[in-house]
């Protein structure tokens, strides 16, 4: 029997059908592709997609490289276009666009709640925090300096605002550890040591708060999600071969959570990419979409953010595109 589930899930998986847990029903109907959304005007396409996030309005924001590719070093100029876009998320209408001459390597897009935009770059070593209209209103970190201190981070990821209006900043690819800030920017103190264990991370590449506090971290290169309290002790983690590889983590509601598996991506023929729904302790719900370019497929899925109504907003950072998915 058990040899019997663990095929059906390999073939689900590998043919990018939903798979449901025992006992979890698979909501009706499940999660599928908008079409056409969003609609960008004649002649534009999106840069590599990074980042995504979703305002109180159900706005959708995104955070893309224009023209720029990743390599290393990072480049010495900043990225002539546009870069963060406005979209309706309704319609998919771009209702605008800001942020060229601004960015070296854009990388996470968090909307908090007063509608303010933040933003970390990875190649300038900075976390920034703007009005929805572009306007510059804080800056932490020192331009292209890297270090791990609270006036320094080493390729940061994505920012969290709790409801106090503590900020938390994923300070990924090097440091991987949690900083924590007050609303105006003073440093509060870290959690995370690099490594295995709870509470260790290998790449914490995307953060969520929920609304009692608890703190999701995408742990990237270890294969998990880990939850933590607000105070940042370890509270439980979720692996299985269904969750992946987490780049990104979403809140859908009170109720479910809302992954972006970016695969292990090997050198030859990436073996995954999917959007994963679990409940609030990691326990599957329903997966949907598989690796490729077609709609409702991914090439790498790199962060994902959830509107009021359930929608789920998925960017490919690989595909350079973002997909809107409904019930």
């Amino acid at each position: 029997m058990r040899k019997t589930m663990i095929g059906a899930l390999a073939l689900a998986l590998i043919a990018g059908l939903p798979v449901v847990a025992a006992g979890h029903k698979v909501p009706q109907p499940g999660y599928h592709v908008v079409h056409g959304w969003p609609m960008l005007p004649a002649g534009r396409a999106l840069g590599a997609v990074a980042g995504v996030s979703v305002d109180r309005s159900g706005n959708v924001w995104v955070f893309h490289r224009a023209s720029r590719t990743w390599s290393e070093p990072f480049p010495p100029t900043t990225i002539a276009e546009p870069t963060v876009a406005q979209f309706d998320g309704r319609t998919g209408r771009l209702l605008r666009e800001w942020g060229a001459g601004q960015f070296v390597m854009p990388h996470g897009l968090t909307v908090d709640a007063g509608g303010n935009i933040w933003l970390t770059d990875v190649a300038l070593q900075q976390v920034f925090k703007f009005t929805p209209e572009g306007k510059l209103l804080l800056t932490l970190g020192e331009p292209r300096v890297a270090g791990k201190d609270g006036g320094h981070f080493n390729r940061p990821t994505q920012v969290a605002v709790a409801a106090d209006g503590t900020v938390l900043i994923a300070d990924g690819y090097i440091n991987t550890r949690i900083a924590r800030f007050t609303p105006d920017g003073r440093f509060l103190g870290q959690w995370g040591t690099p490594g295995q264990g709870p509470g260790q991370f290998d790449h914490p590449h995307a953060i969520v708060i929920d609304r009692a506090g608890r703190v999701y971290v995408a742990d990237r290169e270890n294969d998990r999600v880990q939850v933590f309290d607000a105070n940042g002790r370890f509270l439980e983690q979720w692996a299985s071969p269904a969750i992946g590889r987490p780049y990104g983590v979403a809140l859908i509601g009170t109720r479910e959570v809302a992954i972006a598996d970016g695969g292990v991506q090997p050198e030859h023929g990436p073996d995954r990419s999917g959007l994963v729904i679990t409940d609030r302790h990691g326990r599957l719900i329903e997966r949907v979409g598989r690796f490729g370019n077609q709609d409702g497929q991914f090439m790498m899925a790199h962060h994902i953010a959830a509107d009021p109504s359930g929608a789920i907003y998925v960017v490919d950072i690989t595909g350079r595109r973002v997909q809107k998915f409904v019930r």
